[in-house]
This record gives structure tokens, sequence and C-alpha cells, in this order.
């Protein structure tokens, strides 16, 4: 993935849009995903774990229509793979997540 400058670095919820997201934020709505697809395609999407263009990452819902950037960016969301959120379940939070095993003692002082 190319460096992007700090103007085009935009990351939400794990996600590096990179100039993506002015693209996105400036296309006219409604559009189709394949217009999405047609148009930025090749834009790579940069997760924890690796990183996906957006066609492959909308490849899942190729009929969906966007009214807005907003539920594009959901579409996005909804269709990264596992991988790239990290940890699934992780929670630096106590008490543990549910479904995650506490390594530390349950102890009180």
């Amino acid at each position: 993935m190319s460096d992007p400058t700090d103007r085009e670095r935009v990351r939400e919820l794990g996600v590096e849009f990179g100039p993506l997201a002015h693209q996105l934020n400036q296309h006219e709505y409604p559009t189709t995903c394949e217009e999405l697809v047609e148009a930025y395609g090749s834009a790579v999407l940069g997760f924890q774990n690796g990183e996906q263009t957006l066609a492959e990452v909308l490849s899942p819902v190729p009929e969906e229509q966007f009214n807005s950037a907003t539920e594009a960016r959901a579409a996005i969301f909804s269709n990264v793979p596992e991988g790239a959120i990290g940890r699934k379940g992780y929670s630096d939070r106590t008490p543990p997540a549910l479904g995650e095993q506490s390594e530390e003692s349950d102890e009180s002082f």
C-alpha cells in the first residue's frame, strides 16, 4: 500500500480508506455497488492484517444500492474479511469480553 499523505490518511473502524474516503464523500448518490466498483474498484483498503481492493470487499453485494456515502461505508465495514478486525472479541477492559478467557487471576487486594 502506498504511503498516503496526512490529508489522505483516513482510518475508520480499523479500515484505512486513504483517498477513497474523499471520493466516496464526493460521489453522486444514489448509486449502485456496480457504479462504485466501476469508478473506484481498484482503490485499496488497508486493514490491520492486510489489504483488499474495493471491488474485492464489495463483491458479495453486487446488487446493493446506496443512498449516501454513509451507506456505502457501512457495506464496506460489513464485508471486510474477518481477519481485518484483529483479535475477534478482544477487549482491553475488564471483565473479559463475552467468550474471551482472562489470563489474570481474580485476586482482590
